[in-house]
């Protein structure tokens, strides 16, 4: 593996909330390895409080750990196009809704344009998905997006087959693998997994 140092990865966060507990320490790993975190926010993310947390104090962690103002706008985004380019796009946790908005070239919020940014340069997009239907009517997206050049999966599993017999979840503590995996253009393996 190439290892992560003085690559610029961005990392779009969307809101999965019950997910961030599990992302946090994503984000310090990365920093460790060396690699230059750029972090790109959602509106739900900057604005939604829930009982896992107020909206503020995550947006505050996130640029703690990563010493950089979040982009938190489309226009703030689209330059990581042209002019502020990516090695890599994070998105993790990837809702359903956000799933379904990028596989159907959907960009309403600063996060999927990161990511259309960073596919416009031909560069890999690392999704880490939390839904509860990516086994139902989001199912179609997921698989379009895995067919898709240039977007590569955190391997994934049911969290809760018995529950939520539709649910998928990526295992984050893989996210720097998949990474590396991503930048020499190939899928970690296997990508289906017990969760």
């Amino acid at each position: 593996m190439m290892g992560l140092e003085g690559k610029r990865i961005g990392f779009g966060v969307t809101g999965s909330h019950c997910t961030y507990d599990q992302i946090f320490p994503q984000l310090e790993n990365l920093m460790k390895a060396g690699a230059e975190v750029v972090p790109v926010i959602s509106y739900t993310v900057q604005n939604t409080d829930s009982k896992f947390g107020y909206a503020a104090d995550h947006v505050a962690r996130i640029e703690s750990i990563t010493g950089k103002r979040a982009i938190r706008t489309i226009p703030e985004a689209e330059p990581l196009g042209p002019d502020f380019p990516l090695d890599c796009m994070v998105i993790a946790p990837l809702t359903g809704n956000s799933m379904s908005k990028l596989a159907n070239a959907l960009t309403d919020t600063p996060v999927l344009m990161a990511a259309k940014a960073t596919i416009r340069n031909q560069k890999p997009v690392v999704l880490g998905i939390a839904t509860n239907d990516a086994l139902g009517m989001n199912g179609v997206n997921l698989m379009r997006l895995m067919a898709s050049k240039y977007y590569y999966f955190i391997p994934y599993g049911q969290d809760n087959p018995n529950k939520k017999p539709n649910s998928l979840v990526s295992d984050m503590s893989q996210l720097s693998a998949t990474i590396e995996s991503a930048l020499q253009h190939e899928q970690i393996q296997p990508v289906i997994i017990p969760h």
